[in-house]
């Protein structure tokens, strides 16, 4: 197993450093979270299309079409944050801030602040 001076000395493909293989695993697998919660709202979406209309008019296709939208959005940017990081690491920079997080946050919050309250008037 190489120690961590005969890691850090080998150089990338790309003039960067090699880092330590744990952290691009950890950083696989921060991505594979964020795929997972992209699939998670995919078929909330989904579910949301095939289940009865809320009754509230507008309302349904609104709340499935943010989901899906997010989905994607998601996606998209769970694979730059991976690539932001991953090229950081191999450069010995500072992690960027990441932007999905409260973008994320919000979004979900309007969207279950939306349906409990459709919920609640039906």
């Amino acid at each position: 197993m190489p120690t961590d001076e005969t890691e850090s000395g080998r150089e990338s493909s790309d003039g960067g450093d090699h880092p330590d293989y744990r952290f691009t695993l950890a950083n696989e697998r921060t991505f594979l979270a964020w795929m997972r919660t992209s699939l998670a709202l995919l078929a909330g979406g989904i579910a949301l299309e095939v289940a009865p209309s809320l009754g509230v008019r507008g309302v349904h296709t609104t709340l499935t079409v943010a989901a899906v939208a997010l989905s994607l959005v998601l996606a998209v940017a769970s694979y730059v944050r991976w690539s932001q990081i991953e090229q950081a690491m191999r450069r010995g920079e500072p992690l960027p801030h990441p932007l999905a997080i409260p973008v994320l946050a919000t979004v979900i919050a309007a969207l279950a602040g939306t349906v409990a309250v459709v919920l609640l008037v039906r």
